[in-house]
């Protein structure tokens, strides 16, 4: 029994500790964009930081597991889903995070699960129930209630492009979601991500070869120290973390306890950044996360019980 309970607890505290980061993530590029750098320039530098360690997750995944026998179809996927979910998702973040604050960017990166759902719906023909229509209501009334919040306090155009940007971002990675499905059981949860971040590292270093600044390379060693976080602490450990607790406490303990991620932002964007916090701010991101856990459950059991 104890045993048990110190298990559950590590999970928790190890999904609470990557989402953290991973939510953290959005302060310190918002950071980087006080130097010289692009979007493109500053996601390079996310990558190439990140890849090495990338490498070796998979590596030791692949010594643990073992070889997985995958056919072109399941090679062509993983590409795919690497390019979609990660390399776009990611371009379109960090795009977006040139325009908005911090705090905005990451509550409406958080309605990816709506946009699942919504996706389902149209094209797979999947039925939505009265559950998930108030919570698509509530959660979208959230977001249009932080971004109302936004546009009053900076640029109308700025922030409705930086939105549209990050919306495109939730959206890529639903998509990316979507089609992950199938692969996952083949391959592995932990190669799986492993390799379609590999993938998407190749895609952005490819991109900052074509378009990139070779003069953004040359930058301060503050800079670097910032990108090495980035490349590290919020995109390599948390994804570590997140994994590891999933695997103690399950998916559905997890989604509860990453929620926290919106306000966290919040918090750091106000600490580090003097983005303000205002109380349309707070109850639009309780809307999106009341919202979004809704769904999420009404998901989960509707699995359950399949």
């Amino acid at each position: 029994m104890r045993e048990n309970t110190s298990t559950e607890w590590k999970g928790v505290t190890l999904v609470l500790m990557g989402a953290l980061l991973f939510s953290a993530k959005a302060v310190i590029v918002k950071l980087t964009y006080r130097y010289e750098i692009s979007a493109i320039g500053s996601l390079f530098f996310r990558m190439l930081f990140a890849f090495p360690f990338l490498v070796w997750i998979a590596w030791k995944a692949e010594k643990e597991e073992g070889k997985t026998i995958l056919t072109k179809k399941d090679v062509i996927q993983v590409i795919l889903m690497g390019v979609v979910g990660y390399y776009l998702a990611s371009l379109f973040d960090f795009l977006g995070l040139k325009y908005i604050s911090a705090g905005l960017e990451r509550i409406i990166l958080f309605i990816y699960p709506t946009l699942v759902v919504i996706l389902s719906f149209l094209f797979l023909k999947k039925k939505i129930h009265l559950r998930e229509v108030f919570s698509l209501v509530l959660t979208y009334t959230g977001v249009f209630l932080a971004y109302g919040q936004d546009v009053q306090l900076g640029s109308a155009k700025e922030v409705s492009l930086g939105a549209f940007f990050i919306l495109l971002s939730a959206l890529t990675y639903a998509i990316y979601l979507m089609g992950s499905g199938s692969i996952i059981p083949k391959l592995g949860a932990k190669k799986y991500t492993a390799w379609a971040l590999i993938i998407s590292s190749f895609a952005v270093f490819i991109h900052y070869a074509i378009f990139g600044s070779y003069k953004e390379l040359i930058q301060p060693f503050s800079f670097y120290a910032l990108a090495f976080v980035m490349g590290t602490v919020n995109t390599v450990i948390p994804a570590i973390f997140v994994s590891e607790g999933i695997k103690r406490v399950g998916s559905k303990t997890a989604a509860i306890v990453g929620s926290v991620g919106p306000m966290s932002t919040l918090f750091l964007a106000y600490w580090l950044l003097d983005e303000p916090i205002t109380i349309l701010h707070s109850i639009g991101t309780l809307f999106v996360l009341t919202g979004v856990f809704w769904i999420s459950a009404a998901k989960k059991s509707k699995e359950v019980s399949v």
